[in-house]
């Protein structure tokens, strides 16, 4: 479907107040509906934009309408429809805004519902699809319709199988999650159902949704391959891809929540009495604990043109499998109750509270999990890391926060241990429990590598010159004296030394670090700065 095709449609009698000719055989790809100022985030190529424009205001100035559009010049939204209902008409200043950066824009007549441009687009999409005669036209309709008024995958799934009869379907996440069954499909457990699409023993359809994090991507699996023609599968596909994309797309007061929750828990000395618990309850979440919080980053892969954020959508993916545990109706509960949270969304719970994922002050990833069993994480994480080939993803966690008070100390035990898993596993995914870093080596993995790469040099000073063997012999004595706990025979017999030679090395490494070897006090900040280098 084309803009002219559109415009063209007498029955909604759209008024075109300005375009190029070759700018209304541009295709449509969809539509988006928004009244934000800058809607740049939820708008997708090819879209058209309905806005019933309660953003803009007489004493706004021009600058207003020019943020707008260029947000959607910005995104190739294919064409601005602008709602006459609010101010009587169609502003001058936006219509010339979009004359200067070349989005054409026609007005809707007050008595027209958006939904009925939605509807017409979608009707039409899905009528071009009729000569394959894989989805009977009355569920195509009501499919379209379900589109248009944001039903969920749960509603999709039901409709498009409906004619079949009772037939088993269930569209999973590839760590195994189950995003939404058709009524009567048995549980599957995320391992079982990772197994089943890896061994092929069913007919499975991608939903290719764009916008969407790797980790959250969907597939739709039939166990019986005869259940439905396969032209049939890769429809329903689609539909439940523009429901994907769309949730992604969605506005939300969870997203900005999640993220003002991240700021308050990175900032322990700007928070007053009652913040984080307010802050809890606009992501959703109980106010008493206890809570899990992790961070995770995924490495230096970015995202690619269609993809959502990478470790926000492994730690959304991992929030959806979190209220599977704690919810005793298991995933299909699950499914009906998160389907279509996005990057930074909470996914949402019943009265045991919601999950929320957000994004840090300095970019990284964060989520806070409540309710969930301690050491649940170390099970599904496995599952979540390993489905994105690769990507490598590290994430940190520790004891889990008894209630909000804590959640700003367990975000720093979680931030630490998420260095910890970059240093020991660099190459490969690894989440990193806090409460593991029970020795001295383990717990300086924590530390940044700047930090530790300063200390080592302070501590060391000319012990690390390169260039210089007899430096270099020092280092050397240095570490088998301190790993045989400074006993001088079990040195000298270790490097084959004489003990006088040992004394005599040890003396001069005690001149150059300004080191005593007798104090454990010392040996131990050598022993640390050992470790760092």
């Amino acid at each position: 479907m084309h803009v002219e095709h559109l415009l063209g449609d007498a029955s909604l009698g759209l008024r075109l107040l300005w375009a190029e000719d070759a700018l209304l055989r541009r295709e449509i790809s969809g539509v988006t509906v928004t009244d934000l100022e800058d809607p740049a985030r939820f708008v997708r190529p090819g879209e058209v934009v309905l806005s019933g424009l309660v953003w803009w205001s007489p004493d706004g100035g021009s600058g207003r309408a020019e943020r707008f559009v260029s947000a959607l010049k910005e995104a190739g939204a294919a064409a601005l429809l602008a709602g006459e209902e609010t101010h009587g008409n169609v502003p001058d200043d936006l219509v010339e805004a979009c004359v200067r950066h070349g989005v054409p824009v026609a007005g809707v007549p007050a008595h027209i519902m958006f939904r009925s441009i939605t509807d017409t687009v979608y009707l039409r999409q899905w009528g071009g699809l009729s000569r394959h005669h894989a989805l009977p036209e009355n569920a195509r309709v009501r499919l379209s319709r379900l589109l248009a008024q944001e039903a969920g995958p749960h509603a999709v799934l039901a409709e498009a199988f409906a004619h079949l009869g009772p037939t088993a379907a269930y569209v999973f996440t590839p760590s195994g999650r189950t995003v939404a069954a058709t009524e009567g499909a048995p549980p599957v457990p995320p391992r079982e159902a990772v197994a089943l699409v890896a061994d092929g023993t069913g007919v499975t359809a991608s939903v290719d949704a764009r916008g969407v994090s790797p980790y959250e991507r969907q597939l739709l699996y039939l166990p019986d391959p005869d259940a439905a023609p396969p032209r049939m599968l890769h429809e329903v596909a689609a539909v439940l891809a523009h429901c994907q994309e769309a949730a992604a797309r969605r506005p939300s007061a969870r997203l900005r929540a999640a993220d003002e929750l991240g700021a308050l828990l990175s900032a322990p000395d700007a928070r007053e009495d009652g913040m984080v618990e307010a802050a809890l309850r606009r992501c959703g979440l109980p106010e008493t604990g206890p809570y899990l919080v992790l961070v995770a980053d995924a490495g230096t892969r970015r995202p690619g043109p269609d993809e959502g954020p990478l470790a926000e959508g492994a730690l959304t993916e991992l929030a959806g499998h979190a209220v599977a545990a704690r919810d005793a109706g298991g995933a299909l509960v699950v499914a009906a109750r998160a389907e279509g949270a996005g990057a930074q969304a909470g996914a949402e719970g019943g009265p045991g509270g919601a999950a929320a994922v957000g994004r840090l002050p300095d970019g990284g990833a964060f989520a806070v999990l409540p309710g969930v069993p301690d050491g649940w994480a170390d099970e599904v994480w496995p599952l979540v890391a390993g489905c994105v080939p690769g990507v490598v993803l590290h994430g940190g966690t520790g004891a889990p926060a008894a209630g909000p008070d804590e959640l700003g100390a367990a975000l720093g035990r979680a931030r630490y241990a998420l260095t910890s898993a970059r240093t020991t596993a660099p190459d490969a995914s690894r989440l990193t429990d806090a409460r593991s870093l029970t020795t001295l080596d383990a717990l300086l993995t924590g530390v940044p590598a700047e930090v530790r790469s300063a200390y080592a040099r302070t501590v060391l000073g000319p012990l690390l010159e390169t260039g210089r063997p007899p430096v270099a012999v020092l280092l050397a004595t240095l570490e088998t004296f301190l790993a045989c706990d400074g006993s001088w025979a079990r040195t000298a017999q270790a490097l084959h030394l004489h003990v006088n030679t040992v004394h005599y090395r040890v003396e001069r490494i005690e001149r150059l670090t300004g080191r005593d070897l007798s104090r454990l006090r010392d040996r131990l900040d050598l022993w640390a700065a050992l470790l760092c280098r």
